[in-house]
C-alpha cells in the first residue's frame, strides 16, 4: 500500500482524541472517504469513530458493528458506514456478506479491523494505527494512500 504522506502524534486523553475527530470532520474531503483503523482490542478505535461521528451531526446511541459488520447512518445527505471485521476468518466474507456494493456508493467507509478484509478491500484514503501506551495515552500513525488522503492527515 502506498505512503504517500504521513504523521504521528499522541493523544494524551480522550479529549484530544475527540478534537482529531472533530478537525477531521471538517475536511470536504472525507465526505467519500475510506479510513481505515487499526490497533489492537482497547486502542480506541470505535472511541474514534464515535467522536467522529458526533462531530459530523450524528445523534443518538453509535454503537460498534462489531457482530452486525455494519451500522450504517444518513446524515445530511451523506452516506456513513462503519465496519468492523473482528470477526472475519477468511477475507471471502466480505464478498459473502455483500458489502462490495456498500464500498461501491458514494460516502464515508470507516473500517476497523480491516486487516481481515485486506485482500478484497479497495485503497485505503487514510489509515489511522492508534497504539496504547501503559499512562492511558494513545500513539496514532496516520498514513495517506490517496491525494483524499493527503487532504485528510491531521
Amino acid at each position: 500500500m502506498p505512503i504517500l504522506g504521513s504523521r504521528h502524534f499522541t493523544w494524551p486523553d480522550e479529549a484530544a482524541c475527540a478534537a482529531c475527530a472533530a478537525t477531521l470532520a471538517h475536511r470536504p474531503a472525507l465526505a467519500d472517504a475510506f479510513v481505515e483503523l487499526h490497533g489492537p482490542l482497547g486502542a480506541g478505535k470505535t472511541s474514534f469513530v464515535r467522536h467522529l461521528l458526533r462531530a459530523l451531526g450524528v445523534q443518538g446511541r453509535v454503537k460498534s458493528p462489531t457482530y452486525a459488520l455494519v451500522e450504517a447512518y444518513a446524515l445530511r445527505g451523506l452516506a456513513i458506514s462503519h465496519f468492523d471485521f473482528y470477526r472475519f476468518t477468511d477475507a471471502q466474507e466480505w464478498v459473502d456478506a455483500g458489502l462490495r456494493d456498500l464500498f461501491a456508493a458514494p460516502g464515508l467507509k470507516l473500517a476497523e479491523w480491516p486487516e481481515r478484509a485486506a485482500e478484497l478491500l479497495p485503497p485505503a484514503d487514510l489509515r489511522l494505527y492508534i497504539e496504547p501506551q501503559d499512562d492511558g495515552a494513545r500513539q496514532v500513525r496516520a498514513e495517506a494512500g490517496t491525494a483524499r488522503g493527503l487532504e485528510l492527515l491531521p
